[in-house]
């Protein structure tokens, strides 16, 4: 199990909302479906999915990405493994994970079948999966890892613009295989030029929800 402080969330309709930062953790209008829009579409998964694929993420979160990239994954019929590297600073307790998956209910088997196991690496037939604590600001830049696709999902640019500093974007960018990708669901001016400036040929595309527009990188 994870051995950190929790942190600090509200419920809001059976939404959690991160009390630091004031934000959700997930869409208000649905999750999921967020989830597959903005980090798998984004990204055209699952059809590159691949043995040995593999996904880093900043921003962990409540482990829905995880959920939603593994049961796609399984949905696909692939053989091997699937990768997925998380970077976060804040993460959540087990418990208070478990919580936030129960509002997904297309999920529940997976999110059965992981609750035992959450903690910093989860080794399963067909998942490598790494959580790496820390500002992603001093941990990135030591990964020795290359992200076939990348999920942008840290919080709100306006409430955590470090997660999203242009030095960051160029890391992201630097750990990204060649044909490699990334997605965001926001589509913030300073973090499509961040991306740009690494190395990604980045494109405006249609939001989820409420969101007009997100953000898709490709690494030529």
């Amino acid at each position: 199990m994870l051995n950190h402080q929790p942190h600090s969330i509200e419920w809001r309709a059976d939404t959690p909302f991160s009390t630091k930062f004031d934000d959700p953790y997930f869409s208000l209008d649905d999750g999921l479906a967020e989830t597959e829009h903005v980090f798998l579409a984004g990204n055209h998964l699952p059809e590159r999915y691949c043995d040995g694929f593999h996904i880093a993420e900043l921003g962990f979160g409540t482990g829905l990405n995880l959920l939603v990239s593994l049961a796609a994954w399984r949905r696909s019929g692939q053989f091997g493994v699937l990768h997925y590297t998380s970077f976060e600073a804040f993460p959540l307790s087990p418990d208070q994970m478990i919580a936030a998956h129960k509002a997904f209910a297309p999920l529940q088997e997976l999110a059965r079948e992981l609750a035992p196991l959450w903690g910093s690496r989860i080794t399963l037939p067909d998942l490598r999966f790494e959580l790496i604590l820390g500002d992603a600001r001093d941990t990135l830049p030591e990964w020795s890892g290359q992200a076939d696709a990348w999920f942008l999902d840290g919080f709100s640019p306006a409430k955590n613009p470090e997660l999203w500093e242009a030095s960051l974007m160029a890391e992201v960018a630097a750990h990204t295989k060649t044909g490699g990708s990334c997605a965001t669901y926001t589509a913030a001016g300073f973090v499509r030029r961040g991306l740009q400036a690494g190395g990604f040929e980045v494109t405006r595309c249609p939001g989820f929800g409420r969101k007009r527009h997100m953000t898709q990188g490709f690494k030529p």
